[in-house]
Parts: C-alpha cells; sequence; structure tokens
C-alpha cells in the first residue's frame, strides 16, 4: 500500500484534533483573577480607610503631613497590585469573549487600571481632607494602578497571576508582622542605648525581609503548580512553564516593591519632602524608611526568587533517555557469542579430514 505524496498517515500525527490557533490554544488565562481582584480591592480600601483615620484623628498641620508622609507606602503598594489583579480580570474576560489578541488584552488591561485608579483618587479626594497633601496621595495612587493594569498586560498570563497573589500575601504579612515587632526587639537585644535599638532594628527588618521573601516564593510556586493542573484539565497536552516562569514569579512580589517605591520617589516626592522638612527627626526618619524599603524589596525579590526556583527543581524527575544501557556483565552478556561458537565448530569440523569425507555421506 503506497502512500499519497503530500500526505500524512494519521498514526504519524502526535498532535490532537482540532484548530491549534483557537484561543484555548494559545492564550492560558490566569485561575482566579477575579477573586484576586476582589481581595486587592479590599485590601485597597482597608489601607485607604486606615489612612484617612490615622490623619482624620491627628492634630491638623505638623502631625497630619508626617503620618500621610508614613501612610503613603501602603497606599500605593495596595493600588498596583490592585490595578494589576484587576486588569487580569478584565483581560481574562476579554479574552474569552473576543478571542486572543494581545493589542486588545494589552488596551484593556490599562483601562482596567485606570478605573481602578480613578475610583481610588475620587474616593480620596471625597473622604479626606482637601489639602495639597491629599492631591498628591490621590494622583499617585491612580497612577500606581494605571502601571500596575499596564504590567497585568503581559503576554503570559499565570506568571503575573502568581506575582499578584504572591505580592498581595506579602502585603498582608508586613502588616500581620508589626504586631510582633515589640517581642522581637527584645530577643534581638534592645536596651536602653541607641546602639543596641539600632542594630535590633536592622535584625528585625531582615528577619521581616527573609519571612516576606519565602512566603513569596512559596505563594508564586503554590499558584503555578495550581494553574497547570486547571491547565491539563483543560487540554491533556497542555504546554508546561519552563524555569524561568518560576524564577519570574518568585522575584514578583520584590519587583512590585521596589517600582512602588519609584512611584513613591516620583509621584510622592513633594509630600517627602515636605515631611521632611518639618524636623532634624523627621527628615533622618523619612530617609530611615527609605533605605530599609528598599532593602526589604531587594532582600524579597533574590529571596523569593530562590525559593520559587528551588521548590520547582524538587519536582522534577531524572531525565528519560531513549536508548537503555546495555550490560556487559552477568549471564545474558553470554548470549551474543552463540554465533560465533557455532563458526568455530564449523571451522574444527573443516580442518578435520574424516568430518570433510564423511560430509557427503550423510
Amino acid at each position: 500500500m503506497t502512500k499519497q505524496p503530500g500526505r500524512a498517515p494519521a498514526a504519524e500525527s502526535d498532535q490532537p484534533a482540532g484548530d491549534a490557533t483557537t484561543p484555548d490554544a494559545q492564550f492560558a488565562p490566569a485561575p482566579g483573577a477575579a477573586v484576586l481582584a476582589l481581595l486587592t480591592l479590599g485590601w485597597l480600601a482597608a489601607m485607604l480607610w486606615s489612612t484617612r483615620e490615622a490623619i482624620t484623628s491627628a492634630a491638623e498641620g505638623i502631625t497630619a503631613i508626617s503620618l500621610s508622609a508614613f501612610a503613603l507606602p501602603g497606599v500605593i503598594s495596595a493600588a498596583l497590585v490592585a490595578g494589576a489583579a484587576t486588569a487580569l480580570a478584565f483581560g481574562n474576560l476579554l479574552s474569552r469573549r473576543y478571542g486572543d489578541s494581545i493589542t486588545l488584552r494589552f488596551v484593556g488591561a490599562i483601562g482596567a487600571g485606570m478605573l481602578v485608579g480613578l475610583a481610588a483618587a475620587l474616593a480620596i479626594n471625597l473622604t479626606y481632607f482637601d489639602t495639597s497633601t491629599t492631591n498628591v496621595i490621590a494622583g499617585t495612587t491612580a497612577a500606581a494602578a494605571i502601571i500596575g493594569g499596564a504590567v497585568a498586560g503581559a503576554r503570559t498570563a499565570p506568571p503575573v497571576g502568581a506575582v499578584v497573589a504572591a505580592a498581595l500575601g506579602t502585603l498582608v504579612f508586613v502588616v500581620a508582622f508589626s504586631r510582633a515587632r515589640d517581642p522581637l526587639f527584645n530577643l534581638f537585644g534592645a536596651g536602653d542605648t541607641q546602639q543596641s535599638l539600632v542594630d535590633a532594628a536592622k535584625w528585625v527588618s531582615r528577619t521581616e525581609s527573609l519571612v516576606g521573601g519565602l512566603l513569596a516564593g512559596l505563594l508564586a510556586f503554590a499558584y503555578l503548580t495550581w494553574a497547570r493542573r486547571r491547565a491539563l484539565r483543560r487540554d491533556p497536552n497542555a504546554a508546561a512553564l519552563r524555569w524561568p516562569a518560576y524564577l519570574i514569579a518568585g522575584a514578583g512580589p520584590g519587583l512590585l516593591l521596589l517600582l512602588a517605591e519609584v512611584i513613591i520617589r516620583v509621584g510622592g516626592r513633594s509630600l517627602l519632602d515636605l515631611a521632611s522638612k518639618l524636623s532634624e527627626a523627621d527628615a533622618v526618619a523619612q530617609t530611615s524608611l527609605g533605605t530599609s524599603r528598599v532593602d526589604n524589596g531587594i532582600w524579597v525579590l533574590f529571596v523569593g526568587a530562590l525559593t520559587a526556583l528551588i521548590a520547582f527543581g524538587r519536582t522534577l524527575g531524572p531525565t528519560p533517555t531513549d536508548d537503555e544501557p546495555t550490560s556487559t556483565d552477568g549471564p545474558d552478556a553470554a548470549a551474543p557469542v552463540r554465533p560465533a561458537e557455532t563458526a568455530d565448530a564449523g571451522e574444527s569440523d573443516l580442518a578435520d579430514p574424516d568430518a570433510v569425507d564423511a560430509g557427503p555421506a550423510r
């Protein structure tokens, strides 16, 4: 039976039947994006409410400005993560309804980030005191949400979802860790001297960064593992994410923290300068807090990336080989020599004249 030219038999095809250009084959959505969007929006609302309560309860003037500068990093980080999560959920919706278009998804992500930013800025202007610091907080928050939406417009959605989930967990951990600061200060030898307080503060900050990085890496790995299982249930032949995706997902929360610091120093520069001019102690506090935030972001970046990569490496098995190794020892090794023994026996018969003469008779 001959083959027709230009056609391959059906048995030789390893790909499942169907169109490879369908959206499900090209685009892998970020699972749980809608839940992440609700959680991050709730976290942003909680940060805005706590900041408003702190500013409102403080005295007017100097204390309100100082508290606004202290609360700005938490609001910006929450807006950055909320913008990214909302853009992910909106991108999943667009991909299901209009197909896989990277341009459409990116434009939709920017639009979702703008909606979150405008809603947050409107809430700040309506509920906060109408001052110059209020406008700075509102504008910087809106910019952070838009930038977060742009980050979520990446081509591969599951790693971005892992970054958002891990970043949200890290932000919640930082707030919860504040309750353990005083016992840790005593544990690390904080005393009556200034030097002991500084040393204890450094160790507390390093402990927070280390545990936060470990949590970020584990959350990123867990999210990608969950996304992989969901993708396999939808399509058993779905391609698996390689190690760079886990590396980026683990490092993503640290990158978002550093990006938030850039937004704070650019958009909230006037507020930070105003708070630093209040007194020498405020200037030292703002400088120290800025340095601590940068160090924390770097620690979370490297520890999270390393944790996610190690967790991914532990799931890998040995690489299968096509050729099985042949053994030269044991009883099976003598089996291939049997033709040679037959040849030797034939040569010995030919060497015997009686055997040669008896051959025709037989």
